[in-house]
């Protein structure tokens, strides 16, 4: 009968681990507040940053700002803020004062909360940009003399892109390593541009990436335009000889179809013609 009731014990504990396991967890945020946040070398100008906390299963984990960035239905990244205490080793009352962070990565399944790896990125300085499970930012160097183009890909402890960014300079101001990296899509690919440097885009080709240059991509953009412009032609074409539609005036695709009236004795048809008109 012992027996019996441990192993009906262990089987209602287990169950009861599995159902725990398997619940679901609930990620919400708080409310927006304003706290002071110093900026500058000194730490003397005081700028508004708006925090929120962050709550899994109702407990406070940590305080983000801005909006988070949706990477898949699980995980979304956001940005981390901080207290930390600005107390001298000769005074007893804390001094709490507020700060930036880096970049949180959130398991909406598990309800993990991991930091995000982010090589050379300055709190202070850089803007992180983000496409897919790609982020682009300016990174600064750890003696603040150097600016790098920076792509990283999640899950990836190299970088897709670390290129060195040459004649930019760094301004003592917050998130002025450089402009925010401007993504496009089809293909995907991103562009940099730093004070007194040339825009740069690069195209990321999954792990590796390649450079484009402002005549290819206005080359392409061209290529892109005169395509869009035939296969609208094409269609036109396809609906006048194959749907029976025809127009007499002038539409999107370029062309004019007309109708005229021949009569070849007591025989009467109809004459279309297609003409271009651009």
């Amino acid at each position: 009968m012992t027996r019996i009731t441990r192993a009906l014990c262990s089987i209602v504990v287990l169950t009861g681990t599995v159902i725990a396991a398997s619940r679901p967890h609930v990620i919400a945020f708080g409310k927006w507040t304003s706290v002071k946040w110093l900026a500058g070398a000194d730490e003397t100008s005081p700028l508004e940053l708006k925090v929120r906390a962050l709550y899994v299963d109702g407990k406070l984990k940590e305080f983000a700002i801005g909006n988070p960035h949706e990477i898949t239905e699980r995980l979304f990244a956001v940005r981390r803020a901080f207290r930390i205490n600005d107390s001298l080793p000769d005074e007893s009352v804390p001094r709490w004062q507020w700060q930036r962070g880096g970049w949180l990565l959130v398991d909406r399944v598990s309800g993990r909360i991991t930091p995000i790896n982010l090589p050379e990125f300055d709190a202070y300085r850089s803007v992180a940009s983000w496409y897919r499970n790609y982020v682009a930012y300016c990174g600064v160097s750890d003696d603040n003399q150097k600016l790098y183009a920076m792509v990283i890909e999640l899950g990836r402890h190299k970088p897709v892109l670390k290129k060195e960014l040459k004649d930019a300079v760094l301004d003592d101001k917050p998130d002025a390593a450089c402009q925010p990296p401007l993504w496009q899509r089809k293909p995907a690919r991103v562009s940099f541009e730093a004070a007194r440097n040339e825009k740069a885009t690069y195209l990321i080709r999954g792990h590796s990436v390649d450079i484009v240059n402002d005549e290819d991509d206005k080359e392409g953009s061209e290529q892109g335009q005169l395509w869009g412009t035939w296969q609208k032609r094409a269609s036109a074409v396809w609906c006048i000889f194959f749907c029976r539609e025809g127009w007499n005036h002038a539409d999107a695709s370029g062309f004019a179809l007309f109708c005229t009236e021949r009569v070849v004795g007591e025989l009467a048809s109809s004459v279309w013609r297609l003409e271009t008109v651009v």
